[in-house]
């Protein structure tokens, strides 16, 4: 009770007290019927809904039964026409329809499994229905061997047969006793309802009388109101004037919102740009390398050793352009995954060479595991490539001597307790290092893309932001804690897999035979200068290609050419996508190989590729020769003529 209603009498006044104490008890008494009545009404509702539920599972029976009988009718219709014209769809068609009546007694068992009599029915139902079923199938399989005035004259007998007979009384019986089951829980329902509604109303009549005293009681409270009128004009004064504070507050919240936003825009901003220039940045050193390279192998082409320097200065500035592609769609999360599970622990240990000729001799590396056993389902490569890029930025921050620990452990985490991780189980990576450790204005920015403390030319700033992307790849957090001088801890959260097998070392790719004999191949790519370059390294394989570079006429094409052996397609095309070509084939090009060649990574993580081999763009002749003996090697469906043949 506020203190307004405790001073609404005024001390001394005559029967103040007594009207309070009659507040009280009516107040009470109201919440009492009103608790009863609730109760009441919550009983007659369930009630009710228990009726409703009963009713809908008899009539579930009772349709099922009926449908049930109806389906058994059928069956034997379809037997009887089959008898008399030896059509074998219809023979099917009775099959069929035989085996959905067995499918509904079943249904018919499991609806009626909470009553043992309808149980017991259900039983007695199935027996008699193989018994007709073993009767029937004599009929159709004499039918089938063309029978046909003996499989009629056992038609008749089995329209006499007392299996038949029972089917039906059966069912009968199921349904009258269903139907009495609804009867007798429909009456208990009314009856409950009806009494449920007698007590409401005592108590909807109690709990009148109750309104009435205390509207009595109010109207006399309402003339020592009057003494308080003035006192709660000014606590009304007070409320208006701290709502119009609130307002205020409210207003400049809002306005400090607003600004806060245009901030983080403009941050966004300069990440994009920062982005754009890092990239540009890298691309035009790496073209320099390429366009140099080709330009002076170009001017030396009569001096065949530096033409070849040149020209492997170029490809090496082209791989390098690859590797940063890689890169920047491992950061946008685009890139490929070979997801397996993996035991952490164990992919640490097996690293341990690795780790010590990259970070060199001054660096002692421990790795501690404690992650019980527990595996986790990611991309192997990248994960490996995380702990090298974690280690490798330790290594700088120790100067090239310290100690760098690798801890695997296992905990489980509530919602919300590490950054944005849902509760469950999960797998920690820790890598800490005893360097320079970081401030937190460079903490800050640690996964921004391109942003390096390194001096230029010593590192691209992706490394960190590729190591974030694996993680929310994974639906995992990362965690960093560094203080300057007091070294660096980077911890990796990365979700438990449970179950899949264990943690077996990876299997070395089969090497692929190659291909002797020249092959018929159409290419098709809309790009004019990768459908040359395309045409001129499969001519050098010793294939015979054939040109298309539009998908839409790729149909037209293949029907001209005397044979076909594979078919390699670019993915993106503006008229058709490669997938959607050879969708729209026909079935007469089943027999053929299709080699997807693609330069967007993301494409293969996509199903649609029917199971054929797809080669990335840029790609060697090697790699191209690869791919076609993988194709080829994949298996197909049968040519036309060896299905004619069948």
């Amino acid at each position: 009770m506020s203190g307004n209603e405790g001073e609404a009498v005024a001390p001394g006044e005559p029967g103040g007290a007594w009207r309070t104490i009659m507040l009280v008890v009516m107040a009470l008494l109201g919440a009492l019927v009103l608790v009863a009545l609730m109760l009441t009404l919550n009983n007659a509702n369930a009630q009710r809904d228990r009726a409703l539920r009963l009713q809908t599972h008899s009539f579930e029976v009772m349709i099922l039964a009926r449908t049930l009988s109806g389906t058994i009718s059928g069956s034997e219709a379809s037997l009887g026409r089959y008898v008399i014209s030896g059509d074998k769809l219809l023979g099917r068609r009775f099959y069929d329809e035989w085996r959905v009546a067995g499918q509904q007694i079943t249904k018919l068992d499991r609806v009626t499994d909470d009553n043992p009599e309808q149980q017991k029915l259900t039983d007695d139902l199935r027996r008699a229905y193989e018994v007709r079923g073993r009767e029937l199938s004599l009929i159709a399989l004499s039918t089938n061997y063309h029978k046909n005035d003996q499989a009629l004259a056992r038609y008749y007998q089995a329209r006499e047969a007392a299996s038949l007979g029972e089917i039906n009384r059966l069912l009968d019986q199921i349904i009258a006793h269903e139907r009495s089951l609804l009867d007798m829980r429909s009456g208990e329902a009314l009856r409950s309802v009806a009494q449920s509604t007698g007590v409401a109303r005592v108590l909807g009549a109690f709990g009148i009388l109750i309104v009435l005293g205390a509207i009595v009681l109010g109207w006399m409270t309402v003339r020592a109101l009057g003494e308080r009128a003035v006192a709660n004009a000014e606590a009304e004064a007070e409320r208006q004037r701290a709502e119009d504070l609130e307002a205020a507050v409210a207003k400049a919240t809002a306005e400090l919102l607003e600004k806060e936003a245009r901030l983080r825009q403009v941050q966004k901003m300069e990440a994009v740009g920062q982005l754009t220039g890092g990239i540009a940045h890298d691309f035009n050193n790496m073209l320099a390398v390429v366009l140099g390279g080709l330009e002076l192998a170009r001017r030396n082409v009569g001096d065949a050793e530096q033409a070849r320097r040149h020209i492997d200065n170029a490809t090496e500035g082209a791989n390098r352009a690859a590797v940063l592609t890689r890169r920047l769609l491992a950061f946008s999360r685009e890139e490929a995954l070979k997801l397996e599970p993996i035991e952490p622990g164990t992919l640490v240990a097996g690293m341990s060479d690795l780790l010590d000729r990259t970070l060199g001799d001054a660096i002692t590396v421990v790795a501690h595991d404690a992650g019980s056993g527990w595996q986790i389902r990611a991309d192997r490569y990248q994960l490996e490539n995380v702990i090298l890029n974690l280690a490798v930025n330790a290594r700088d921050a120790m100067e090239g001597r310290g100690q760098l620990t690798i801890t695997t452990e296992c905990t489980t985490l509530t919602a919300g307790e590490i950054g944005t991780c849902p509760s469950g189980d999960y797998v920690t990576i820790a890598v800490t290092d005893t360097g320079c450790g970081m401030t937190p204005e460079v903490l800050e920015r640690v996964f921004e893309p391109f942003f390096t403390t390194k001096p230029v030319g010593q590192g691209t700033g992706l490394g960190l932001s590729q190591i974030f992307a694996f993680v929310r790849q994974a639906d995992g957090e990362i965690g960093i804690v560094s203080e300057p001088g007091q070294g660096t801890t980077v911890t990796l959260y990365l979700p438990r897999h449970v179950g899949g097998g264990a943690n077996v070392a990876r299997q070395e790719e089969q090497p692929v035979a190659g291909i002797s004999a020249a092959l018929d191949i159409l290419v098709v790519e809309d790009d004019p200068r990768v459908l040359t370059s395309t045409m001129a390294a499969l001519a050098e394989l010793g294939h015979r290609p054939l040109a298309c570079d539009n998908p839409l006429l790729a149909r037209s094409l293949l029907g001209r050419m005397g044979s076909i052996d594979l078919i390699v397609s670019d993915v993106l095309m503006p008229q058709q996508t490669g997938p959607e070509m050879i969708a729209m084939l026909s079935d007469g090009y089943a027999h053929v190989a299709v080699l997807y060649v693609t330069g967007y990574a993301g494409d293969a993580n996509e199903t649609a590729f029917g199971g054929h081999q797809v080669l990335r763009k840029p790609f060697t002749i090697a790699a191209l020769e690869h791919a076609i003996a993988a194709a080829m090697a994949a298996p197909r469906g049968a040519e036309p003529n060896s299905i004619a043949a069948e």
